[in-house]
């Protein structure tokens, strides 16, 4: 059985990957162009430029699109971890001591999932895959055009 599980483990965590980049994309684009119910549900969106707010709908909107498309995961993870830990603890924390009761739920867990993403990397069906095997196929071609030949 854990043979099994350890072997759908880069399947799972590419799924993983996507869905939570999908679901951080929908938040960003909400607040950016009130698609999708915009933000708070009222179909309105974020004032540009307007701090904390825009800030972290545009970095919901590209770091959550390259997090689903496993381009540059490890980096974009770790800004939208950051934003989101951000957001926690001066949005949410202030007003209560625990995720429940300072509606804090959805930056925690956003946090934590793209946390573990920073150190796990992107799994399978990411684009940071197929680029590396493209990039070491041809260092491998070009390490073996440079092998000198001894006569």
């Amino acid at each position: 059985m854990s043979g099994r599980l350890n072997s759908a483990q880069p399947y799972a965590l590419g799924l993983f990957r996507i869905v939570v980049g999908l679901l951080f994309t929908c938040h960003g684009a909400a607040s950016l162009f009130g698609v999708l119910g915009g933000t708070s549900g009222s179909g309105g969106t974020i004032e540009p430029g307007t701090w904390p707010g825009w800030y972290a709908a545009v970095i919901q909107l590209v770091g959550g699109g390259l997090v689903m498309l496993g381009l540059g995961t490890r980096a974009a993870a770790v800004v939208s971890s950051g934003s989101m830990a951000y957001a926690y603890f001066k949005v949410h924390q202030p007003g209560a001591l625990w995720p429940m009761e300072n509606g804090g739920e959805a930056s925690a867990m956003f946090c934590w999932a793209f946390l573990l993403l920073a150190f796990t990397g992107s799994g399978a069906f990411g684009l940071d895959r197929l680029f590396a095997r493209r990039t070491s196929g041809q260092e491998k071609a070009a390490t073996e055009r440079q092998t000198p030949v001894a006569a």
